[in-house]
């Protein structure tokens, strides 16, 4: 059972398609029963994960414009799977909507490359796509495999949530609440633990490993303890942080703590009716086969 057709321009990221392309696998999976037609952004650019707006704000926004005026183009508006790219997105489109001179200067560096950002693109996370479009209603529709008698920790990363005035939060404070509400309808039971709100660490990772391996073991272990059997983000970079270094990070709280990480497109697979090895789960660090095998799914 599909929902009617909605289309939009793709923007991945660069880890969903780099570091963890397992998570651009699951999204593929899932985008056909949520009635997504996705349509690729080629060639667009990296959004510079927030690092390169701190070194060189005019290059990092005159990047964005330039893939905001590629889906004007297309007539759509950018569809995310990255926390990260969604906030850099958000903090691009508050600037360049709200200063004219500043929008003129971006525009102005585009030209030579022939392009205009018109002021009509929109950016979304597909979480926000899945609550405020599609519907929770219509997703329950769509379970096959209800996720029962799992628990599972919402883990939102920073940049889908703040700062509130750019990326919504302060307009729609609801969406402090979308994982745990998609949890609900697929099936599983929420967790709460301490750090949901709270940052990875990757993005102190080279700079400052220690610390940001302990944020990141914290979490995990926070959550563990408060009965967690998984925990799902919407952002790749979290998921790489917490999954791919969870067993040199969970040294600096418990050592013999193991959380399996999912990307939000591979929780929705699994309530979907997809195998592990459709989703990729097989290419985590952290397994999550052991969990599966609960919800009596042939691995």
């Amino acid at each position: 059972m599909t929902v009617s057709l909605r289309q939009y321009a793709y923007y991945p990221g660069c880890v969903a398609r780099g570091a963890c392309p397992e998570l651009s696998v699951a999204m593929a999976k899932v985008a056909g029963r949520l009635g997504l037609d996705l349509v690729g952004l080629e060639g667009a650019a990296c959004t510079g994960a927030g690092v390169l707006q701190e070194r060189n704000p005019e290059l990092a926004d005159t990047l964005n414009a330039r893939t905001f005026a590629m889906a004007e183009r297309l007539g759509l508006p950018i569809l995310t799977i990255c926390s990260t790219c969604q906030g850099v997105f958000s903090g691009t489109l508050y600037r360049l909507n709200r200063n004219p001179a500043w929008r003129a200067k971006i525009n102005g560096n585009l030209a030579d490359l022939g392009y205009e950002y018109r002021g009509t693109a929109r950016a979304v996370h597909l979480l926000w796509v899945l609550v405020e479009e599609i519907g929770l209603d219509r997703l329950r529709e769509l379970v096959v495999r209800p996720l029962r008698g799992l628990k599972v920790a919402a883990f939102y990363g920073c940049y889908i949530l703040r700062p509130s005035w750019v990326v919504g939060t302060d307009e729609k404070p609801e969406r402090l609440t979308y994982l745990e509400q998609v949890v609900r309808v697929l099936g599983a039971e929420p967790v709460e633990f301490p750090g949901e709100y709270k940052c990875c660490g990757f993005p102190i990772l080279t700079t400052n490993r220690r610390n940001s391996l302990m944020m990141a073991g914290t979490h995990l272990t926070d959550a563990r303890r408060r009965g967690a059997d998984l925990m799902v983000t919407p952002c790749p970079l979290c998921h790489l942080n917490l999954d791919a270094y969870q067993p040199e990070a969970v040294k600096y709280r418990d050592p013999t703590v193991r959380l399996p990480v999912l990307h939000l497109p591979q929780l929705l697979g699994l309530a979907f009716g997809f195998s592990p090895k459709e989703l990729r789960l097989d290419r985590h660090v952290v397994s999550a086969l052991p969990v599966v095998e609960r919800l009596s799914v042939r691995v």
